[in-house]
């Protein structure tokens, strides 16, 4: 009797799971750019949208179930090399769910997901790091409040204490 029921307790959460954390489609994104952007064109998996005076873009594959969220920042070539070691370091403490790449000659701000898995909540988190990334770099190149402080910030922390 005991295996019965927990076969349908974790049957009940499996679904109850798998249900809540599938199924965003490209009419569901749509509808979500759509809200939050300033203007919006393009195509079906395929939109390029303005936020702020911010180009983003999201593509989508539904054969291979993924979808990208990016914003061009600046050409490659203008990069200097301490631009691109402040972008790795970002990466690993300061830019969470976005992440800075070079493709195409450009530096963007990018977030890749899998599609089906994404709740509204995340397209929106991931709209906003994308937006933020791009509008820090050359700053405090974040895409949230949330950071991870880095090892010279906790060694500085430390001595403070110390005085």
């Amino acid at each position: 009797m005991k295996t019965k029921a927990s076969y349908f307790i974790i049957l009940f959460f499996v679904v109850t799971f798998s249900v809540q954390s599938q199924n965003m489609t490209n009419n569901d994104l749509e509808k979500i750019i759509y809200v939050v952007s300033d203007s919006i064109r393009g195509n079906h998996g395929n939109w390029q949208f303005m936020i702020k005076g911010k180009m983003l873009f999201c593509i989508t594959d539904t054969v291979n179930n993924r979808l990208r969220i990016m914003s061009p920042i600046i050409e490659q070539r203008k990069l200097a090399h301490l631009d691109l070691l402040k972008l790795m370091e970002a990466n690993s403490y300061t830019a969470l769910d976005a992440r800075y790449a070079i493709a195409d000659d450009l530096l963007w701000s990018l977030y890749v997901h899998p599609l089906k898995e994404l709740q509204k909540e995340e397209v929106l988190s991931a709209i906003k790091q994308v937006y933020t990334a791009a509008l820090t770099y050359g700053s405090t190149y974040n895409s949230s409040e949330l950071t991870f402080p880095t090892k010279k910030e906790l060694e500085k922390k430390k001595g403070k204490r110390k005085m």
